[in-house]
């Protein structure tokens, strides 16, 4: 499926954001955080035009709490947090917010603005925080018709360790 207002599908966005996380030696689970960052889009069936009719899904809570099952906090805190960090990067970056795609600017709003100084403090201070940062710059760069990537078989290989390794 296309990925929002993006011109891309949701498979795309995906692959790009992993490929630029893996570009960046991130760690495995880091990269499969980027990989799987909007999947609360996917299990939401009520996400499609969500944004544009100013309604938040909280596609980041959805989606962690998705994922926390089966990769725990390295892979669903990234994820839980990603929308917080353009909240964030908004506040303490002065260009961060020129660099956004509409429909970033679109859900930023809807999501609830930049933070104050105050929140930005608090919300770095967190654990993950950071590697959601680092997320979030990869998915504002993850918006590419033309990017050639590697395959979803390819990052299959990071969540299929980090299963192998969570198992009792």
């Amino acid at each position: 499926e296309r990925y929002g207002g993006e011109d891309i599908s949701q498979l795309q966005h995906a692959l790009q954001c992993a490929s630029l996380a893996e570009a960046a030696k991130a760690s495995p689970a880091l990269i499969s955080a980027a990989l799987l960052h909007d999947i609360g889009h996917l299990v939401d069936q009520h996400s499609e035009g969500a944004a544009a009719a100013g309604v938040d899904r909280v596609h980041e809570k959805i989606g962690a709490g998705y994922l926390d099952k089966a990769f725990g906090p390295a892979v669903s805190m990234p994820v839980l947090l990603h929308v917080a960090a353009k909240r964030y990067l908004c506040a303490v970056d002065a260009g961060y917010f020129d660099g956004l795609s509409a429909a970033s600017v679109l859900s930023l709003d809807v999501q609830g603005g930049p933070f104050n100084a105050d929140e930005a403090d608090a919300f770095i201070a967190q654990p993950y925080a950071k590697d959601a940062v680092n997320l979030r710059r990869w998915d504002d760069l993850a918006k590419d018709p033309e990017a050639k990537t590697a395959s979803l078989d390819h990052f299959m290989g990071y969540l299929e360790n980090l299963t192998a390794t969570a198992a009792p």
